[in-house]
C-alpha cells in the first residue's frame, strides 16, 4: 500500500523580491510557512526554504530507519538526536542543492562506537529519502555515542 502526502505552495510575484508560503496539506502539520528567495540564498529572517524543508525531512527520515535498524540487531535507541544541514549553492552558473550531512548523537546500550557508525552509515545509505537523494546530492554522516 502506497502512502502519499501533499503539500502547497503559493508564490507572489517576481523571484527576487516575491514571497510565498507553503502548507502541509495531508497533515496540517504547518500552515503558510514564509518562503522567499533571500531566506533561500542569505539570511533567513524567519522564513523557510526548500532546502530547510529538505534537512528537516532528511532528518526525520534517517532517525526511524536507524532506530529500525538498531532495533533489528538487538540494539535498540533510548535516544537519537539528529542534525541534517543541506547545502544550497551557485555551481557552474546555477543553483544546486549539492550536499546533505547527517550529525547523530545516540543513545544505544549495548553498542560500541564502531557499531554505532557502521548502523549510521547502513541508515544513512537505506533510508527512503537518501535514496531520493543519491545519486544527485553528496550524503555524509558523523555518529557519535553518548
Amino acid at each position: 500500500m502506497a502512502a502519499t502526502r501533499s503539500a502547497h505552495a503559493v508564490w507572489d510575484g517576481d523571484l527576487l523580491s516575491g514571497k510565498g508560503v507553503v502548507t502541509a496539506s495531508t497533515s496540517g502539520a504547518f500552515n503558510q510557512l514564509s518562503v522567499s528567495w533571500k531566506a533561500r540564498t542569505e539570511e533567513p529572517g524567519g522564513s523557510t526554504s526548500p532546502e530547510e524543508l529538505v534537512a528537516a525531512a532528511h532528518a526525520s527520515c534517517f532517525s526511524m530507519a536507524l532506530s529500525a535498524g538498531l532495533g533489528k540487531a538487538g540494539t535498540p535507541p533510548t535516544k537519537l538526536e539528529v542534525d541534517a544541514t543541506v547545502t544550497f549553492e551557485q555551481i557552474e552558473g546555477g543553483w544546486k542543492v549539492c550536499c546533505s550531512d547527517l550529525k547523530v548523537v545516540g543513545t544505544v546500550p549495548g553498542l560500541d562506537q564502531a557499531g554505532f557508525e557502521a548502523a549510521a552509515e547502513a541508515a544513512k545509505d537505506g533510508c527512503p529519502i537518501s535514496g531520493a537523494l543519491k545519486g544527485n546530492v553528496e550524503l555524509s554522516v558523523e555518529a557519535t555515542l553518548n
